[in-house]
């Protein structure tokens, strides 16, 4: 498991934290870029863009799609958005060389 703390930046890095910053800033670019989905599918789809979405495009299952959005497609696009993260995770720890043994 990775630190979950970034190496302090007081000037005294060595040579072996550098690569552990990089991971740290990595990994909060994929956080940031997995919750802005997120945020986008759950209340974006569902709430703020509902109208436009029952309007422009057809029904799923009987039901406007904006609807659908906020009852199934939600939670679809969570699962989807949690093997992203995974699949991001695994390589950005494959670059900076720290796989699970496992």
């Amino acid at each position: 498991m990775t630190d979950p703390a970034p190496p302090p930046s007081d000037g005294s890095s060595s040579q072996e934290e550098q690569p552990h910053a990089a991971h740290w800033h990595g990994s909060n670019r994929i956080v940031l870029g997995i919750l802005s989905m997120w945020f986008l599918v759950s209340l974006g789809a569902s709430v703020l863009f509902r109208d436009f979405l029952d309007d422009s495009l057809p029904k799923l299952g009987g039901a406007p799609f904006g609807f659908w959005m906020a009852q199934q497609g939600a939670i679809l696009s969570f699962v989807l958005l949690l093997l992203a993260y995974r699949f991001f995770m695994n390589r950005l720890d494959h670059q900076h060389g720290l796989e699970d043994e496992a």
